[in-house]
């Protein structure tokens, strides 16, 4: 579930489901995406897991179902389209919104922390990406998003290479502007200056700086191929047996089609 709570000016949003490590699926995707729309009044928004990890990533066992009932039926991502909705969410907030970084970030986890303005992270901290051990292709906003933040080549070395980046080298990249012993409590602090400060000012800073960062978005034509090239990937047998070996526990056996 997703608990929120308002202290003042500032919206405590939490994934609340540490016995799956905070994965999230398309209705918590939807009930957090409720949540951030619904308060546009507020002044910023602090989003963390419970318990030991911040976000474990989508929740495989429920995020594909075949199209059909016929065999060898592409799979449909129930998962994928109010993840991005939320992600859109949370960039077009009007009020900053920062990740508490407790545990680990992985997959859409760090996608979703990519996506908040600021991250604040603790020691347990860890960051990656794994699709191509699942064969998972990134939307092309997820790909830009971590591109602009990071630069092409760490974005590189975590979508190709399948880096896994602890709390050090998180903070050396630029993913975590803030390291904490406490990463919710320093979040909060954060928010209540935040909260404090002249809101259009905040407003405006957070407006401008999407406007500089959509300035540099990908053509029509760039966009299209992208897109192409995740519908290939969701539609490949590679798919399938990436979903099928992380459910068996086993290495997958990819085969390029």
């Amino acid at each position: 579930m997703i608990l929120f709570e308002v202290r003042g000016f500032v919206g405590l949003v939490t994934i609340d489901r540490p016995d799956r490590r905070n994965a999230l699926n398309g209705d918590l995707c939807r009930e957090l995406r409720d949540v951030v729309v619904g308060h546009p009044e507020l002044r910023a928004v602090v989003v963390t897991g419970a318990g030991s990890a911040f976000c474990a990533g989508a929740d495989l066992v429920t995020r594909f179902e075949p199209a059909d009932a016929s065999a060898g039926s592409p799979v449909v991502d129930t998962f994928r389209p109010a993840f991005e909705e939320l992600l859109d969410a949370i960039v077009d907030h009007p009020a900053p919104v920062i990740a508490a970084v407790n545990g680990a970030a992985m997959g859409a986890g760090m996608q979703l922390a990519v996506a908040c303005d600021i991250r604040v992270a603790g020691p347990a901290a860890r960051f990656a990406i794994p699709g191509g051990k699942l064969g998972v292709h990134l939307s092309p906003r997820n790909i830009w998003r971590l591109a602009m933040l990071v630069g092409q080549g760490a974005a590189r070395d975590f979508l190709i290479a399948g880096r896994t980046a602890g709390i050090d080298e998180a903070v050396a990249m630029g993913i975590v502007q803030r390291f904490a012993e406490d990463p919710l409590g320093a979040a909060l602090t954060i928010a209540e200056e935040i909260a404090a400060s002249a809101p259009l000012t905040m407003r405006g800073h957070k407006r401008s700086l999407n406007l500089v960062a959509e300035a540099q978005w990908l053509s029509d034509d760039s966009r299209a191929e992208i897109a192409r090239l995740e519908a290939e990937a969701f539609g490949s047998d590679d798919l399938r047996e990436g979903v099928a070996a992380f459910a068996e526990k086993r290495p997958p056996n990819f085969l390029g089609r």
